[in-house]
């Protein structure tokens, strides 16, 4: 596995997403806790997290409860129908949101890639053009609806230069044989096999 960000064989109507993203209240969107890596806001809605707890939004490695939905995602059908599309185990489920004007500095997260077992997607739910994604170097485009795989080992940054809110449905699995297939066809399709 070599590539840093693959678009998988998946796409879901984003217009079901956004309406269940009108279900989140304001309030309900939590400070991103790693403060020292962004500037302007940077937030979460927990739909599933440890414990089911709607106020959890750190995926805790050295977790000792497990990972259950949280109250929010009932409120959620297109989320749920688009994970029920996931054929394998799902940890953290949240909206990420990075309002207009924000910025996330570079930085990596570790443990989440193809190679360590764990891996992340990101589904565009709300987006704009001005929206710099850049991963290991290489700006990323992503629509609603698609689905992504980035290996978040590596440097990666946003910048939401747009007028604009950014708001991206973000899913941490389990690697297991199905997703191992999905994103390996994904790969060798990029690749042109």
């Amino acid at each position: 596995m070599t590539a840093a960000s693959l678009k998988l064989p998946l796409l879901f109507e984003a217009a079901g997403l956004q309406w269940d993203l009108q279900t989140i209240l304001a309030d309900e969107f939590i400070p991103h806790f790693n403060k020292g890596y962004y500037e302007g806001d940077w937030s979460v809605v927990p739909l599933r997290s440890i414990g089911g707890r709607a106020d959890q939004i750190y995926p805790d490695p050295t977790k000792t409860k497990s990972y259950a939905d949280t109250p929010l995602l009932a409120r959620c059908p297109s989320v749920q129908a688009l994970l029920a599309t996931f054929q394998c185990e799902l940890q953290a489920v949240r909206f990420l949101r990075l309002k207009a004007g924000s910025v996330i500095k570079e930085h990596c997260d570790y443990n989440l890639g193809y190679e360590d077992g764990e891996v992340r997607f990101h589904v565009p739910v709300l987006t704009n053009p001005a929206v710099e994604f850049i991963m290991d170097g290489r700006r990323v485009v992503m629509n609603p609806g698609e689905v992504w795989y980035h290996n978040f080992n590596l440097p990666h940054s946003v910048v939401n230069k747009g007028d604009t809110d950014r708001i991206h449905l973000v899913i941490d699995c389990f690697l297991n044989d199905w997703l191992r297939e999905l994103i390996l066809s994904a790969e060798a399709h990029l690749r042109g096999a």
